[in-house]
């Protein structure tokens, strides 16, 4: 901290971006600033709290680009934080792109749902966004069978089957009226901008005339696409008797939350809504400014931005491209004040829901602490072996502390080659585990799971006594149908826990967590194939050692084959003499099975 003083002083009041470092040197934050000293040592300087406060506890160096204006900053801040994506920077996920509808600009154009809208031609039309993906299709596949236009991606040389059932005008056959062409389309645009009048016409008179022929299925087919219209159009429960299109975003703060809302508004109807609930720093105004920026990097970018008042959009405004409006009274300032109000109800019901997740947590953990004679529970390690060809084995340990996993923490195990059962496995996982953690001062559990019965908590128990350790057990039994029926101790008594309690689901979940975490580790072990699998659990044999041999020897005949002093050409002698032997093991029970 004394360094980072010191260094503050050098630091010029002009524009840029500033990154901060952890002891690692790994960049953990990215930052903008009009004046960088000033910003920076607001940090160190001021009170702080919740996510900057652990910012700011893992800060232990900074650096800074100087820049000639804060739009230059902006740009660089996002281009930082894409090339690192540092852990407590606002990042937007990959799913967060929306669908739209697209008329193509082809010559016999196609209606299909897309996602990545920046190789979209101007040409192109599109309709959305759709936060409901499974609608998007849904009216893509309505729209489709309604108007007879292109299906396939490209022309084949015959009339496919959509040609015969009336879906299709034949393109790849004859040359089609463009005037036809543009009348369907017209319709299309018509109705997905708001317009249901003409198809709901057209479906009426289609489903009356399967009626008159009898075929029923049909008519009802109709009369259901009707209804789905209708279902969809109520939802569009603001009208602004305009054709605005554009979109509107608010924002709440509360308790270290930043909860954003952003209405897509098209053609004057409430197309839909967006909401996002995160962790934001001291200043939500910067975590919005970097979050929108992220979310229209994904999405259209709307003819207009409605934004709260209080809101500085310069810089946005400058970055989109695109103009940004704060209404003060009217029906757009209403829609704003709507989506604040959507904010402040999406943000109450994440508080809620947390709130009532950590009660239930403490009661499970209080009540855990109980049953076991103990003050608190707070770090619970859970261990699973799965066994790779039949008899080698991979470990797997997961960490939750007040039944939050810490995934920074969980731990794989390459077992010895001559394990040859379950039991043998976990006493050299734990072995290994709690003898690294002794030699190296490492934090220890509260309590050790072990996803089993009475077997495995006395090798549990067996391998902490020999190490001096007293950490209390816990084991989780299985009933003939595999799924846990009792909770035991470390004396083989079963625990009052009941099946439906809180404490009992979050023991089964960790229980579940580990078993999926052990198990990938087998697959990928196993994707690699199943020679660089088996070279991997001999102990000395690496990824460099395996590429070697399997370069040497190409093959696991070959390499069975081998003598020692070829093995040693290729790699020390003991790792050769581990090797022979595990070949030569693995021989021999083959040969037993066959």
């Amino acid at each position: 901290m004394i360094n980072i003083k010191e260094k503050l002083k050098l630091v010029p009041t002009l524009p840029g971006s500033y990154q901060m470092k952890d002891k690692d040197g790994h960049i953990i934050y990215v930052g903008k600033a009009k004046n960088l000293r000033n910003r920076l040592k607001s940090y160190f300087t001021k009170n702080v709290s919740g996510k900057t406060a652990m910012l700011v506890s893992n800060i232990a160096d900074f650096d800074y680009i100087v820049t000639s204006s804060e739009l230059e900053s902006l740009i660089l801040e996002i281009t930082l934080i894409k090339k690192y994506t540092p852990k407590y920077n606002i990042l937007l996920k990959d799913d967060k792109s929306y669908p739209y509808i697209e008329i193509t600009s082809e010559k016999y154009p196609r209606l299909r749902v897309v996602r990545s809208i920046s190789r979209k031609k101007n040409t192109s039309k599109l309709y959305g966004p759709y936060p409901n993906v499974s609608a998007a299709r849904k009216t893509v596949d309505m729209l489709n069978r309604l108007y007879p236009l292109r299906k396939c991606e490209h022309l084949p040389k015959k009339e496919c089957l959509y040609y015969h059932i009336h879906e299709c005008l034949g393109y790849c056959i004859k040359e089609v009226d463009s005037t036809t062409i543009k009348n369907m389309t017209d319709e299309i645009a018509s109705f997905l901008k708001g317009n249901s009048k003409v198809i709901k016409e057209k479906i009426e008179e289609e489903m009356f005339k399967a009626s008159n022929a009898m075929n029923y299925e049909r008519a009802l087919e109709l009369k259901n696409m009707l209804k789905d219209i209708d279902i969809t159009l109520t939802k569009q429960k603001i009208d602004l008797h305009h054709n605005y299109v554009l979109d509107v975003v608010s924002y709440t703060k509360e308790e270290n939350y930043l909860s954003i809302t952003i209405f897509f508004i098209r053609e004057g109807l409430l197309f839909g809504k967006h909401n996002e609930i995160l962790l934001t720093m001291d200043n939500e105004q910067d975590d919005l400014l970097q979050y929108l920026i992220n979310f229209y990097e994904k999405n259209m970018h709307p003819k207009e931005l409605l934004v709260p008042n209080e809101l500085d959009v310069s810089l946005l405004e400058d970055y989109l491209k695109i103009k940004i409006a704060k209404p003060m009274r009217g029906d757009l300032k209403k829609l704003v004040d709507l989506a604040k109000e959507n904010s402040e109800i999406a943000l109450h019901e994440k508080l809620e829901k947390l709130k009532q997740d950590y009660n239930a947590k403490q009661e499970a953990l209080e009540e855990l602490a109980r049953l076991l004679h103990k003050d608190t529970v707070s770090r619970m390690e859970c261990f699973d072996n799965s066994h790779l060809f039949g008899s080698f084995y991979v470990g797997g340990m997961v960490v939750f502390k007040d039944f939050e996993p810490l995934k920074s923490e969980y731990r794989k195990f390459k077992i010895s080659t001559d394990v040859k059962d379950d039991l043998s496995a976990m006493k050299e996982v734990l072995y290994r585990r709690y003898y690294r953690a002794i030699m190296e001062n490492q934090v220890l559990p509260d309590l050790l799971l072990m996803d089993g019965g009475e077997l495995q908590v006395s090798v549990a128990k067996e391998i902490l006594d020999s190490l001096k350790l007293n950490i209390p057990i816990i084991g989780l039994k299985k009933d003939n149908k595999h799924r846990t029926s009792v909770v035991i101790d470390q004396d083989f008594n079963p625990l009052d826990i009941k099946a439906d309690s809180n404490l009992f689901l979050y023991l089964t979940r960790i229980q579940d967590e580990v078993h999926r975490y052990a198990i990938t580790y087998h697959r990928n072990l196993k994707q690699k194939g199943a020679l660089a699998s088996y070279l991997d659990m001999i102990e000395g044999i690496g990824s460099v050692r395996r590429k070697e041999l399997l370069k040497r020897f190409s093959s696991l005949k070959k390499m069975k084959e081998a003598s020692i002093e070829e093995l040693k050409e290729v790699v020390s002698e003991d790792v050769a003499k581990r090797l022979y032997q595990a070949l030569h093991e693995r021989k021999e029970e083959n040969n037993e099975k066959e």
